[in-house]
């Protein structure tokens, strides 16, 4: 789909810009007049982690020039095998700052724009208004949809990624032209779980966040045909693309024909996570466990995670068995019954197996392991 330059040309180019954009300036689709729009264009990345971080870097190398990057937490040395932007000697900084600083040694004549806040329905709306495009850099489902309902209702252009082990996921939602993330995902799904409870191979957030920004200077030039209503999946694997149609859906309760959403949701984390009642923290496992409740603990994560740090008494039932049925054969249905996972996101999938099969004394860990190593046994190694 032909689509008309999103940003008009900003000032001529210097002397300086001329040298330094000259292989973009020589491309006949992108000219002297697309790098000025390049040079006018305001984009906001959301996330300066493994997405974020090449796709901040190739938006500052080709001349974007005003560059906004939220994001509200420290680098850590877990980041550093695919959070490029970020060095050893980042640790414990912003990872704005941070990736601020590494900006203007890749181009100083770009501004950039720090929004060291978390993200939420409070500051989205004013945040997102200032500029052009969004990129988004994050991986998890509450603030893909806060995202995606800013941007149907401010009408901007949505340029999204996703990655998990070895496969990619890239599109543009745009409502002026196509569908909305919504289209594609109704309601959060709640068996997939994020990089952290996953893992990824690092140099695939690269291949997806060079697909983002491609298609974010394609939009801002009007040149080619941008991934609106269009999935492009990558799997690392096997070197496969593959390019799937998705359609805009009538009835999307935010961009469809008669639309019932016409405004922020109240609570994204409440809408993508499992209710509050079937869950309990590590500090109430705790003192069951003190207290000697009678409860099977069942660990779903992977045996290679499981050898690595464990919760005690817990055993061991990878989240696998569940989604094939073959777990619920082991499992007493006279006792209490708590799950747990290295985050909480695969013990919330995990659990609402179980409820549906009858498991109704059941209920699972708020943060798993990872809780437990921080607040209860702080000897316990985080991976």
């Amino acid at each position: 789909m032909k689509i008309p330059a999103l940003v008009t040309p900003g000032q001529a180019l210097s002397v300086d810009e001329a040298r330094r954009y000259s292989r973009h300036v020589v491309v006949p689709h992108i000219s002297a007049i697309g790098q000025q729009r390049l040079k006018g264009a305001k984009v906001i990345c959301v996330g300066a982690g493994g997405l974020g971080s090449p796709a901040l870097m190739y938006l500052a190398a080709a001349g974007v020039g005003t560059l906004g990057i939220v994001d509200f937490d420290t680098v850590d040395e877990s980041n550093l095998a695919r959070q490029i932007i970020h060095g050893q000697s980042d640790i414990g900084k912003s990872k704005v700052q941070s990736a601020i600083s590494k900006i203007a040694e890749i181009n100083p004549l770009i501004k950039t724009v720090a929004h060291e806040v978390r993200l939420d329905t409070s500051n989205v709306m004013e945040i997102f208004s200032d500029y052009d495009l969004i990129i988004d850099g994050t991986d998890n489902f509450a603030t893909r949809y806060l995202i995606n309902d800013a941007c149907v209702l401010l009408g901007k252009p949505y340029v999204w990624g996703s990655v998990l082990r070895f496969d990619g996921q890239a599109s543009v939602f745009w409502t002026a032209h196509g569908p909305c993330y919504r289209c594609l995902h109704p309601e959060p799904s709640g068996d997939i779980p994020n990089c952290a409870e996953a893992g990824v191979l690092g140099i695939l957030c690269a291949s997806i966040a060079s697909i983002q920004v491609t298609e974010a200077i394609k939009i801002i030039i009007g040149i080619g045909e941008p991934l609106v209503g269009s999935l492009m999946t990558f799997d690392a694997l096997t070197m496969d693309y593959r390019k799937v149609t998705v359609l805009k859906d009538p009835q999307c309760v935010i961009c469809g024909i008669n639309p019932t959403q016409k405004a922020l949701l109240t609570d994204y984390e409440s809408f993508c996570s499992t209710p509050k009642e079937e869950s309990i923290n590590v500090v109430e496992l705790k003192l069951k466990m003190d207290s000697g409740d009678d409860f099977m603990l069942v660990d779903v994560r992977e045996p290679h995670e499981f050898d690595i740090v464990r919760i005690p008494g817990s055993v061991l039932i990878p989240l696998s068995q569940f989604l094939d049925g073959s777990a619920l054969a082991n499992l007493p249905r006279d006792k209490a019954i708590i799950l747990h996972c290295r985050s909480g996101v695969r013990s919330a999938t995990a659990l609402e197996i179980l409820k549906t099969a009858g498991f109704s004394d059941s209920t699972h860990v708020e943060g798993g392991v990872i809780a437990w190593a921080q607040q209860i046994d702080t000897t316990c190694t985080v991976y």
